[in-house]
Formats: C-alpha cells, sequence, structure tokens
C-alpha cells in the first residue's frame, strides 16, 4: 500500500470518528454542526481531515469550553478506528490536533510495516512450496 493510498484510508478513518463523535449529541445537532461548519466557517465535511486546525478551532467557537468533550469522543471514536496504540511523548500535552496528526503518523507507519511483512510471508510461502 502506497502512502497515498494509506493517507486516504485515514482520512477516511478520521472523517468516520468525527461523524461518530458528533452523533452522540444526536442526529439533528450533528447535521446543525455540519452546516455551521460550512456556512460559517468555510469548512465542508469532506474537507475536515486536511482543515484538521480549522475544524478544531470552529469546534472551540462553537462550543467553548465543551469542544474539549467532542474533541474526546472524535479522539476515542479514531483511537478504535484505526485500531493500534502509538506512543505519546509524556512531557507533550495532549492537544486534539497533536493527537490525529500522531494517530496519521502511526496509521501510515503500521500500513507500511503490514505491506513488507506481508511481502516476507509471501516470498516464503513460495520458497516453501518451490
Amino acid at each position: 500500500m502506497n502512502y497515498s493510498l494509506a493517507k486516504q484510508n485515514f482520512d477516511k478513518l478520521l472523517l468516520e470518528a468525527v461523524d461518530e463523535g458528533l452523533h452522540s449529541l444526536g442526529e439533528s445537532s450533528k447535521q446543525a454542526i455540519y452546516f455551521h461548519l460550512e456556512k460559517r466557517f468555510n469548512i465542508k465535511k469532506h474537507e475536515i481531515p486536511h482543515k484538521i486546525e480549522a475544524f478544531a478551532d470552529a469546534i472551540e467557537k462553537i462550543f467553548g469550553l465543551g469542544a474539549n468533550f467532542l474533541e474526546i469522543l472524535i479522539m476515542k471514536q479514531l483511537h478504535e478506528k484505526v485500531g493500534q496504540s502509538f506512543k505519546w511523548p509524556e512531557s507533550k500535552e495532549l492537544t486534539f490536533i497533536k493527537y490525529v496528526a500522531a494517530a496519521k503518523r502511526s496509521f501510515a507507519w503500521n500500513k507500511r510495516t503490514n505491506k513488507v511483512t506481508e511481502g516476507l510471508v509471501q516470498w516464503k510461502q513460495k520458497i516453501i512450496e518451490g
């Protein structure tokens, strides 16, 4: 799997995590938030992975201190979707934007590692089968 494909897959998982996090507020609230993101902040749903900082700023402007709760919900959903843990330096403050960046790096790394592993397994099977 090339990096571009891994990036597209991660973007899809991130959008699903955002959608599920917003859905926890209710379907009509989720739709209202997407509407405000697009009309007030010029962020369309499909652009969120590419405008993650603007998305975080918009959520903070919409919800104030309550944005942290929503960001944590999205991070939990993203963690489940990425399906792997990754190292987080203890000295660094956990922010939504930094978490998404770390998850993206980990996802891309694991996709490349899995591809290499799959190739080695196939190579080994060919040798065994003769």
